[in-house]
């Protein structure tokens, strides 16, 4: 990248005047019901009749393929490591399908790095991870749109699907980001995602329940396992549920998580801060529902927000940086850290580049967060209201701007945590924790 070193440092002189505001770090009051025995409730889960009648037809030496997607999932670990066990005490012979569609730049080595870094390992869970990008076709939708799932798990006895049930960063429907997108585009690998794609996401929820029950229709599916997340990113719930259940119980489901997921509990802000992005925290790198940021016009909601700045990337990520277009403003680090390219494989599979344009980039923390101040509008800079979040699945607790204390007093969903500080950065210009 060409830099003229003479208007780097206009630029840094035109930032170097703003006074940053002093911070107040937060808590913000959800729902903290969450499951403390996730073994013994998935004993329970697994001891109903319904699911005891699916678990028997499982014989000595079948091969089970068990979903595991990208997402940093709530005890995905011990999750998996409960449903290998029950399997093996049958007789099975279960492994790990990489079920995140065209993640981890659509190759086998990228998604098994992706799982590695989620601490999803053949060493972690005790079985074999049969990573591979070749698709079978099983049948057609209802409608006639061809159906093609991941080659190992098709030609497996049984399917064993495992995903957390959230609302979607680009669509709402009935059916959002779950069991039944798993099947569709996680175990569609980047192939089937993008015949799932093909339409656009005005009709992906409707297209995902037509691709879903053709999987469930044309694939050994045995049983579905579900999980909704509370704010605090706990296990709130765990549900197994039969082929049967899965389409019928899945809107429900998600209807609940709604209810339990974090937000930021403001209508606006000036700016808004976030640490860092990633794959692992969410499929648009940063969550829309909770920075109100959208790729698409199928989704919308959350806070208002003047100006945006992301700081960094997750290494969990690998380099896909796919959100950072939600932004107005970012940093060399960041930049320095992403591989456009698994960017542009999203993108291309799901038609929507939003995601991967590049915003403003600035040297540093500093001048990222700097540049946004300046560019808000009808606002006192002296007063600006300013969030600042580790990352939008992280948010329990936040910092906020003192011009946005008077916005709690008296509310019982905040709590102030220690006194009032300054914003310290070092003498890279990065924002200290």
């Amino acid at each position: 990248m060409l830099v003229d070193k003479k208007t780097e440092d206009f630029i840094s002189n035109l930032l170097s005047g703003y006074r940053f505001p002093r911070m107040q770090k937060v808590r913000q009051k959800f729902d903290s019901a969450c499951i403390e025995d996730i073994d013994g409730k998935l004993s329970l889960e697994f001891s109903r009749a319904e699911v005891i009648a699916q678990l028997n037809n499982i014989k000595p030496g079948h091969r089970v393929a068990i979903t595991a997607g990208s997402r940093q999932v709530a005890n995905s670990v011990a999750i998996l490591r409960f449903i290998v066990n029950a399997l093996k005490d049958r007789g099975a012979l279960p492994f790990i399908v990489p079920a995140m569609g065209s993640h981890g730049g659509a190759t086998a080595e990228g998604q098994l790095a992706l799982l590695a870094s989620l601490g999803v390992t053949e060493e972690s869970i005790g079985v074999p991870i049969l990573s591979d990008m070749t698709t079978v076709h099983i049948g057609e939708t209802s409608e006639g749109h061809p159906v093609y799932i991941d080659r190992n798990a098709a030609e497996a006895d049984h399917i064993i699907v495992f995903h957390r049930i959230k609302m979607h960063p680009c669509f709402h429907g009935p059916y959002e980001s779950g069991l039944m997108k798993m099947m569709t585009i996680g175990l569609g690998k980047q192939y089937g995602a993008q015949i799932c794609h093909n339409e656009g996401f005005g009709t992906m929820s409707r297209n995902i329940e037509l691709f879903g029950r053709a999987i469930l229709k044309y694939s050994p599916v045995l049983l579905g396992i579900a999980t909704i997340e509370n704010a605090y990113d706990k296990t709130y719930d765990i549900k197994v549920l039969t082929p049967e259940e899965i389409p019928e119980q899945e809107p429900q489901l998600l209807s609940i998580s709604k209810q339990k997921m974090g937000r930021l509990l403001f209508d606006s802000c000036d700016v808004l801060v976030v640490d860092q992005m990633g794959k692992n925290i969410s499929g648009s790198g940063m969550d829309c529902n909770v920075t109100g940021r959208y790729t698409t016009e199928f989704a919308s909601g959350g806070i208002k927000v003047q100006k945006l700045a992301v700081l960094d990337l997750t290494d969990e990520s690998h380099g896909n940086c796919i959100g950072i277009g939600m932004a107005d403003t970012t940093t060399r680090r960041l930049i320095g850290k992403s591989c456009p390219e698994y960017a542009y494989v999203n993108a291309l599979t799901s038609l929507v580049c939003t995601g991967c344009k590049i915003p403003m980039v600035l040297r540093n923390d500093r001048e990222a967060i700097a540049a946004c101040i300046r560019m808000c509008v009808g606002v006192d800079r002296n007063q600006i209201r300013l969030i600042h979040i580790k990352n939008t699945l992280d948010i329990g607790e936040i910092e906020i701007s003192e011009a946005m204390l008077e916005e709690i007093d008296g509310n019982p969903l905040f709590e102030k945590i220690g006194e009032l500080h300054e914003m310290i950065f070092d003498e890279d210009g990065a924002l200290r924790s």
